[in-house]
C-alpha cells in the first residue's frame, strides 16, 4: 500500500481541493485498497502575512519541514506540497527528510510537453514572489512567458480580504482572473498556467466561459499518483555515538573523526548525533565487583541513535565492547566494533604472532574482549601483572587519574609503569585499551626502549578512521 500525503494550510482551500483531487483520481478509485492518504493541517501563524516578506518564507520552511517529519513517523512514501512559494526551498527541505517531495514543476513540465511545443507562449498567473524567483525560469525555460499586466489587481482578486483564497470563488475576485486570462488570451497564449494553487478552485468556472487554462491541482496529484512508488531520499552518512564513557574520550573520538574526515569545507564533514549519557553505569564496575549492569543504559542509548537516523553507531569505550555483542542483536543498524578493527589494524601493519602489549581496564582484561579477539587474528597478548594492572587502574580511576581530568603527573607515572613492564615483556606493540589512555600521550605515537621503537596503537583513532572509511562507501 503507497501512503501519499498532503502538506495543507499554507493555503486551506488548495490544500483541500488538491486532496479531493488524489481522492477523485479514476485509478484511486478503481483500487483504492492500495493507497492510503493523509492530509495534515496545522494553524499556520503567518497566513495573513504577505508573501514577498521574508518572515513568511522563513515560517514557511518551520512549517513544512515540522509537517515533513511528522510524515516520517508515519512511514509517508511521498508527499505533495500544493504552495509555489514553497518550492522555492524545496531542496532545503528535501535534504533533511528520507521522504520523496514531489516537485509541482516536475508536474507541470510533464503536462505542458505532452500537451504544447516548446516555444510556445504560455500566460502565467502567479503572485509577485515567485514571479521574481528563479522558479520559472529554472522548470519553463522551454517555453514563452506571458503575464498580466495589472499585477497588482491579479494579487488582489487572489490574495485580499474578499479574494478566492477566504473563499469568494464569484463576483469580482472571479472577473479579475477571468480579464487577465483574456489579456493574455489576446496576446498569443496557447493555455493559461496558473503558479497559484487557489486558482484550481475556479478552474471551471473559467473554462465555461472559454478559458484554456490548466488545473495545476488536479495535474499536480495525477502526476504523483503516475510516478508510482518512488525510492527514499538518500540521506548524506550520519555517526551515532554513545558519549559519556567517559565524556572526555568522547570529544576526543569526535575530534579525530574530524581530522581523519578529508573535508575542504564545512559540509564535507560527517553528520554527527551524540547521545553524551555519562549516567550508564560504570562498565569495569560490573565486570569485576557485579555492580549495576549497563546494559540496558547503553543499549537504550543506542536505540535513540538508531531513532535519530543513525547508519552505525560508535562507542569509544573498550570495556563496553563487552557487551555490543548481545546489543547488536537487538538493533538495525551496526556497532562499528572498535576491538575487531583494532585487531584488523595491527594484523595488517604488523603481521601474524606480533606481540601485542595490552593496556586496558580490569574490566576489559577479565572479560576477554580484547585477548579473544586478537587470539582469533594469530596475535600474541600480553598484559600486565596484577601489580602493575593496579598502576594502570590508578592512572585511570585515580583521584589523580585521566577520569577525573588529570593528564600529567600522578596518572602519567602510573600508567608508564604498566608501559615498562609491557615492554619488559617483550610486546612490540602496545595498544592504548582504555579510551581515556590516548589523552595521556597526545603527541606520543611510540616509546623508545633501548634500541627499538615501539608504536602505541590508538583505538580510538583506528575506530575513527574506519567510521571516515564508511562514511565514504555510504556517499
Amino acid at each position: 500500500m503507497e501512503k501519499i500525503a498532503v502538506i495543507g494550510g499554507l493555503g486551506t482551500l488548495s490544500g483541500g481541493d488538491l486532496f479531493f483531487k488524489l481522492l477523485k483520481n479514476q485509478e484511486v478509485l478503481n483500487h483504492q485498497n492500495k493507497y492510503h492518504f493523509i492530509f495534515e493541517q496545522q494553524p499556520y501563524r503567518q497566513i495573513e502575512s504577505a508573501l514577498h516578506e521574508e518572515e513568511d518564507i522563513k515560517s514557511r520552511k518551520f512549517y513544512t519541514f515540522s509537517i515533513c517529519k511528522n510524515f516520517e513517523v508515519k512511514e509517508v512514501s511521498k508527499i505533495l506540497l500544493p504552495c509555489f512559494a514553497s518550492h522555492s526551498f524545496l531542496e532545503e527541505l528535501q535534504k533533511e527528510t528520507t521522504i520523496s517531495i514531489v516537485n509541482i514543476f516536475h508536474a507541470i513540465t510533464h503536462h505542458l510537453t505532452s500537451k504544447i511545443e516548446k516555444g510556445a507562449k504560455v500566460g502565467v498567473l502567479t503572485s509577485n514572489f515567485v514571479k521574481e524567483s528563479f522558479l520559472l525560469n529554472k522548470h519553463l525555460a522551454d517555453y514563452e512567458l506571458v503575464f498580466p499586466s495589472n499585477q497588482a489587481k491579479l494579487m488582489d482578486a487572489i490574495y485580499g480580504k474578499t479574494g478566492i483564497k477566504n473563499g469568494n470563488l464569484d463576483g469580482l475576485p472571479l472577473e479579475f482572473v477571468y480579464q487577465a486570462c483574456l489579456e493574455l488570451k489576446e496576446k498569443g497564449c496557447k493555455v493559461i498556467l496558473p503558479c497559484i494553487t487557489e486558482i484550481s478552485l475556479v478552474v471551471n468556472q473559467l473554462r465555461k466561459r472559454g478559458i484554456s487554462i490548466i488545473d495545476v491541482n488536479e495535474v499536480y496529484a495525477n502526476y504523483a499518483l503516475q510516478i508510482g512508488n518512488v525510492k527514499s531520499q538518500s540521506q548524506p552518512f550520519k555517526l551515532g555515538i554513545v558519549g559519556g564513557v567517559g565524556p572526555s574520550a568522547t570529544v576526543d573520538f569526535m575530534n579525530k573523526v574530524i581530522l581523519s574526515t578529508p573535508a575542504a569545507k564545512d559540509q564535507d564533514h560527517i553528520k554527527m548525533v551524540v547521545e553524551q549519557n555519562p549516567q550508564i553505569p560504570d562498565r569495569t564496575a560490573n565486570l569485576i565487583l557485579n555492580e549495576t549492569d549497563p546494559t540496558i543504559a547503553l543499549f537504550s542509548t543506542c536505540k535513540k541513535l538508531e531513532a535519530a537516523g543513525s547508519n552505525a553507531i560508535a562507542i569509544p569505550c573498550n570495556t563496553a565492547h563487552a557487551f555490543v555483542k548481545e546489543i547488536q542483536a537487538h538493533l538495525n543498524i551496526p556497532i562499528v566494533n572498535m576491538i575487531t578493527t583494532t585487531a584488523e589494524f595491527i594484523l595488517k601493519n604488523y603481521g601474524k604472532n606480533t606481540k601485542v602489549g595490552l593496556l586496558a581496564t580490569t574490566g576489559t582484561v577479565k572479560s576477554n574482549v580484547y585477548l579473544d579477539v586478537l587470539k582469533k587474528y594469530e596475535l600474541q597478548v600480553v598484559i600486565p601483572d596484577e601489580v602493575h594492572q593496579n598502576h594502570v587502574m590508578e592512572s585511570i580511576y585515580g583521584d589523580l587519574g585521566v577520569k577525573a581530568g588529570y593528564t600529567t603527573g600522578s596518572c602519567k607515572e602510573e600508567i608508564m609503569k604498566g608501559v615498562n613492564y609491557l615492554l619488559a615483556e617483550g610486546a612490540q606493540v602496545i595498544i592504548l585499551g582504555c579510551t581515556e589512555l590516548p589523552l595521556l600521550f597526545t603527541n606520543t605515537k611510540e616509546i623508545n626502549d633501548k634500541d627499538r621503537s615501539v608504536p602505541l596503537i590508538d583505538p580510538t583513532l583506528i575506530l575513527a578512521e574506519k567510521v571516515v572509511e564508511l562514511a565514504t562507501l555510504k556517499d
